[in-house]
């Protein structure tokens, strides 16, 4: 007897992770465009790191444990690898985003508009690297609140220990110019090196978005 077809956001988000690992396969050669890379620049952790971690801290943040409605926002897939200085990929990296939602509020209970804060959007996810260091989320696509463009936390864990804490942001966005943590990035290679373009996903019925985002130690971690 054959299976029932997947529903549409389902469906899409096999393709997208069958797409991952063929992208993995594909840069797993050990210093492949070493030459090339621009090390991630370190960025503030900001105040906004969640006060109080959701029960559920996986790589979906449109889906909160197992709740039928989503989060609100342009749903996107952020994507890439951690790569150290050599551009080899690390492996068992602990990969951490955060974000506001689609309301500019954050998981934080000094967050601004936390009375308007979306209860289906997770707000915090975590992904373990494997041997392609590539790592995936699915959220949305970051917005503005005041005082800051729209950017996405970063931080990469190893060993427990925060090795990087970065951001990043939509390129050519308006507010970008006039973002003092944005426009800190004084070194344009760096700041180009954070700056993705938030692309349509091909095939997406539901019109998700996609982003993609290696992150380069400045560093080749101990083993």
């Amino acid at each position: 007897m054959a299976l029932p077809p997947l529903p549409p956001h389902l469906q899409a988000r096999r393709d997208f992770l069958r797409k991952v690992a063929l992208g993995a396969a594909l840069f797993a050669v050990p210093g492949a465009f070493a030459d090339a890379l621009t090390r991630t620049p370190r960025q503030t952790e900001g105040p906004f790191y969640p006060d109080h971690l959701p029960l559920d801290t996986d790589n979906d943040l449109i889906i909160l444990n197992n709740s039928a409605t989503p989060a609100l926002g342009a749903v996107t897939w952020l994507s890439g690898r951690i790569l150290d200085e050599h551009g080899d990929p690390v492996r068992n990296a602990l990969v951490e985003i955060w974000q506001a939602d689609n309301n500019g509020a954050y998981i934080h209970t000094k967050s601004v508009n936390a009375n308007h804060r979306d209860q289906n959007f997770q707000g915090f996810g975590r992904f373990l690297t494997g041997s392609s260091g590539e790592y995936v989320f699915r959220t949305i696509r970051p917005v503005a609140y005041p005082g800051r463009t729209p950017h996405i936390h970063l931080a990469v864990r190893l060993k427990g220990k925060k090795e990087l804490i970065t951001q990043c942001y939509i390129k050519g966005h308006e507010l970008n110019e006039k973002d003092g943590v944005y426009m800190g990035i004084k070194d344009l290679k760096q700041r180009e090196s954070v700056s993705l373009d938030f692309k349509p996903l091909p095939n997406s019925a539901a019109g998700e978005l996609a982003a993609r985002w290696d992150v380069v130690l400045g560093f080749t971690p101990a083993g």
